[in-house]
């Protein structure tokens, strides 16, 4: 990864959830020489003193005594949290300090912030990380997770300009691409392209395994349910506040879907091989388009 020289230093940096995410960032902006500390806050002790012997984080510490100082806080635990760390750290905020998560919601994260933190939530500048594997936890990490990937931006009207060039700064050493989009639009979009084929792969899964013949059906699973089942390895807890933080675009998305399935479902029933084949040819063409696009990623967002 190549770093611009005038890229910007961070002597603090709070990484609060060092698993995939958060680890990645770190590891990043060690790698990149944009960082003096990192410190790390997290749930479990075990998992911190992980990251400690990796040398993902520097120091281990309680969310009050990580704020001390800090220059950037990165909220990188399940979005559900968002409220109860935001409050409990509203206290220890200190003026000079940045914070900006990396949910895959932004709409509830953002109602979260501006309960949580009343005037200071000028100082939470809402981020989207478009990055990730179907791994999680510290020991997945890794320093060049976000080389190319998209970072999307939702910022308040609250936020100073300085505060979110600060935060795409950071993403941008990491080597991501910042993009800007309402809080929204990002929730509408990310219900059709992330959120959506997480529940679909998720549910799949759940109705092969809780088969009678689940062991022969896994047995002869191919290419194709190790393709679309892949994500389904992604972490529950994540995926559960996702589907709850972004309910109303979900559901949306959901009854889009179920639509098109009860469709495709009519022209089975009535042998239309011929409707079934004009919707396979569109859908064909659509992804070989869109992934022509696209350079090939080693690791693609789960």
């Amino acid at each position: 990864m190549t770093v611009p020289a005038s890229a910007p230093f961070f002597s603090r940096v709070v990484i609060v959830g060092v698993g995939l995410i958060g680890g990645s960032l770190a590891l990043a902006l060690k790698r990149a020489g944009a960082v003096g500390t990192v410190v790390g806050v997290g749930r479990s002790q075990a998992s911190l003193e992980r990251a400690l012997k990796l040398g993902v984080i520097d120091e281990a510490a309680t969310l009050e005594d990580a704020a001390k100082g800090a220059s950037m806080i990165v909220l990188c635990a399940p979005v559900a949290q968002t409220f109860a760390l935001l409050h409990a750290l509203e206290p220890h905020l200190e003026p000079a300090t940045i914070i900006t998560d990396a949910g895959s919601t932004k709409s509830d994260v953002i109602m979260a912030a501006k309960t949580a933190l009343g005037d200071k939530a000028a100082q939470f500048v809402p981020a989207h990380p478009i990055a990730g594997r179907e791994l999680h936890g510290v020991e997945a990490a890794l320093d060049d997770l976000y080389v190319g990937k998209k970072v999307v931006l939702c910022p308040l009207q609250e936020n100073t300009r300085i505060d979110v060039a600060g935060v795409r700064a950071m993403w941008e050493t990491a080597g991501a691409q910042c993009s800007v989009m309402s809080a929204v639009q990002h929730d509408a979009v990310f219900a059709a392209v992330s959120h959506l084929p997480h529940l679909l792969s998720y549910a799949l899964v759940a109705q092969v395994a809780n088969a009678e013949d689940a062991a022969l059906k896994l047995d002869f699973a191919g290419g194709g349910f190790r393709d679309f089942t892949r994500i389904a390895a992604s972490s529950p807890e994540m995926w559960r506040d996702i589907c709850v933080g972004n309910r109303e675009a979900m559901l949306s998305e959901l009854s889009t879907y179920q639509a098109m399935l009860a469709h495709l479902k009519t022209l089975i029933e009535n042998s239309n091989g011929e409707g079934l084949e004009r919707i396979f040819q569109r859908a064909s063409q659509a992804r070989q388009q869109w992934g022509a696009q696209r350079a090939p990623a080693v690791n693609a967002e789960p």
